[in-house]
C-alpha cells in the first residue's frame, strides 16, 4: 500500500470536531466534566453530552480504585479543573457507585424551549444524585401530555359543566 493511501485511513481514531482544534476540545470536555462533578446534573448540547459521557464513566471507574492509586489521582487532577472537587470524586461519588459496575451516568434528550437555536439539547447527570428526578419522556399519543394540554383539558371540563363527582 502506498504511503498516501495509508494516511487517508482513519483506523477508528475519529472524534467529534468541537471547538477550534484538539486542545480546544479537551479544554471544553474538562470544563464540562468539572461542572458535572460539581453540580451532578448539567444541561448541554446532545453532541457534547454524548462525547463527555465516556469520560465521566471512566473518571468514576478510576475513582473507585481509591485516592491512593497514582493513576486515578493523575486522571482526576487532569480532568477536574477545580481541585477542590477531587475529594468529592473520591469520597462521595466513588462511595455512591461502589456496588455498581458501570452505567454511572444518565443522559436524556430535552426539548429546545427558546426556539432561537436548533441544536439538540440534553441533560446529563450522575445516577443517584440528590436533585429532584427529571420528568420521564412520554410518547405523544394525542392525549393530554404537556402542561398546556392538561390545562386546556381542565378548562374544557369546567366549561362543560359539573359532571358526576368522584365515587364514594
Amino acid at each position: 500500500m502506498h504511503l498516501t493511501a495509508q494516511l487517508l485511513i482513519s483506523h477508528g481514531r475519529m472524534y467529534r470536531r468541537m471547538g477550534l482544534g484538539p486542545r480546544s476540545r479537551v479544554d471544553m470536555l474538562r470544563c464540562l466534566l468539572t461542572a458535572l462533578v460539581r453540580h451532578e446534573r448539567i444541561e448541554t448540547t446532545l453532541a457534547r453530552a454524548d462525547e463527555m459521557r465516556g469520560y465521566a464513566e471512566k473518571l468514576v471507574e478510576h475513582a473507585k480504585r481509591g485516592d491512593l492509586d497514582t493513576r486515578s489521582m493523575e486522571l482526576a487532577d487532569f480532568w477536574l479543573t477545580e481541585k477542590d472537587l477531587i475529594p468529592k470524586l473520591f469520597h462521595v461519588l466513588s462511595a455512591r457507585f461502589r456496588d455498581r459496575s458501570g452505567n454511572y451516568v444518565r443522559m436524556r434528550e430535552i426539548r429546545n424551549v427558546d426556539g432561537t437555536d436548533r441544536a439538540r439539547l440534553a441533560v446529563i447527570e450522575y445516577r443517584g444524585n440528590p436533585l429532584p428526578p427529571l420528568p420521564s419522556p412520554r410518547p405523544s399519543t394525542g392525549k393530554a401530555n404537556g402542561l398546556l394540554n392538561q390545562l386546556l383539558e381542565g378548562l374544557r371540563r369546567d366549561a362543560a359543566g359539573p359532571g358526576p363527582g368522584p365515587g364514594p
